[in-house]
């Protein structure tokens, strides 16, 4: 990561806070008001740290070393076929969480949450890489949000059923083709492999003491999660909005590995950060998708629909039907995509201004706007209720759900 942040200082995208910072709160406020990387030098006195790693499509880019248009076109290439090798071991020494500058994000959160972190695991020869939100209990406990369903559950869940723990592994401050690559939907246990081959080739894996492996990063956690599980929530998620309380599991950690005056990585919730790597995994995805049903241009995942509900798809239109088709395409690639936007290739994906023009001069609602009804659609989205859309919006930027659950937006005020 230190790497990338000398690039970044190179491409005037760095801004440095000299002076001490509070982890809670201050910190990412700071960070959510800009979208170039922040680089606090104090944070509570107890290190350095980095925010808006990659806050824009143009930092990833960097990070990636591609042309910030041709993103997409580049990632859709590529098969997951990078090579690891063997970096060799590292120490540990006693976990001492409370010594990280972990942040406490917005006022209602149940507590700090470390938010860049990494967990690897591995059970019955699968490896696994995936970010996980982990609220910290203390010195060595942690309660992770693992939905369920996805790799790192259907592990923990292999492991319960064996009457084992299952061992794991955390990173915080890795390169951000790596936390790109854990964030992307890749064939089982190929994270790495991708991670290697968006850093052109290769590279190294470390192994900790529980035999799990990891890439180079600022801070390595190592320990066991199991069947306890603890209260989780409230944590603002990236829609703005607070998520409920839930049971998580809990890590119990058993070693920590440091780099010198490490430099942590917190992710704002919310933020542009957490919208870039949740939405862009996506657009190679939709892209080989429409590629099969038309001449697809670009992809573009948009910050206003929280990086993750709303697409604009550029085409170049050969028959009547070929937006229809893309809209269907996107649909299935990513099935918690709300609205898709298909354009012609004189409009530009990534100014929503343009694309707005394109709604307000060609399209005909009764003609060119299609609604799908009883589709699952996102979790996340705050107005989502079962089958149906029962929504109020109220002057206190809230919604509700049906008369019941009541959505939050985050703020400090």
């Amino acid at each position: 990561m230190r790497n990338f942040i000398e690039a970044m200082r190179e491409a005037g995208k760095v801004v440095d806070y000299k002076e001490p910072v509070s982890t809670v709160y201050d910190a990412p406020k700071i960070a959510s008001s800009t979208d170039d990387m922040v680089f606090f030098h104090d944070l509570d006195g107890m290190g350095r740290g980095v925010m808006n790693v990659t806050a824009s499509r143009s930092s990833l880019a960097i990070a990636l070393g591609i042309p910030e248009r041709e993103v997409v076109h580049r990632l859709a290439e590529k098969d997951y076929t990078g090579t690891t090798t063997d970096g060799g071991s590292l120490t540990m020494q006693a976990p001492t969480l409370t010594d990280l500058p972990v942040m406490k994000h917005y006022p209602l959160d149940a507590g700090r949450y470390l938010t860049s972190a990494v967990v690897y695991s591995a059970y019955g020869g699968v490896e696994n890489a995936s970010i996980h939100r982990m609220l910290v209990i203390d010195d060595n406990h942690l309660a992770a949000r693992i939905v369920e369903g996805r790799h790192t559950h259907n592990l923990l869940q292999q492991a319960i059923s064996e009457g084992e723990s299952l061992p794991v592994a955390i990173t915080i401050g890795t390169h951000p083709a790596v936390t790109f690559a854990s964030c992307t939907r890749v064939p089982e246990g190929r994270e790495m492999g991708y991670a290697a081959e968006l850093l052109g080739g290769e590279m190294p894996l470390f192994e900790c003491p529980n035999g799990i492996r990891v890439p180079d990063a600022e801070i390595v956690l190592e320990g066991y999660m199991g069947g306890e599980t603890t209260d989780e929530g409230p944590f603002v998620d990236i829609t703005g909005t607070y998520d409920p309380v839930r049971q998580g599991p809990v890590i119990t950690l058993t070693g920590m590995h440091t780099k010198k005056d490490p430099i942590y990585h917190g992710i704002l919730p919310g933020g542009n950060e957490h919208k870039i790597l949740m939405g862009m995994p996506y657009e190679p995805k939709i892209f080989r998708a429409v590629a099969g049903v038309t001449r697809v241009r670009n992809v573009v995942l948009t910050t206003g629909g929280a990086g993750y509900l709303h697409a604009v798809i550029q085409v170049r239109k050969s028959t009547q039907g070929d937006a229809k088709n893309a809209i269907m395409a996107a649909f299935a690639a990513h099935t918690s995509l709300k609205h898709v936007v298909v354009i012609d290739e004189d409009i530009d994906p990534f100014d929503m201004e343009d694309v707005e023009y394109a709604v307000a001069t060609r399209v005909r609602a009764d003609r060119d706007v299609m609604i799908i009804e009883g589709v699952r659609g996102s979790s996340l989205d705050p107005c989502r209720t079962g089958d149906g859309m029962n929504v109020k919006m109220g002057i206190d930027a809230t919604m509700v759900m049906g008369e019941e659950e009541k959505f939050i937006r985050a703020g400090w005020d």
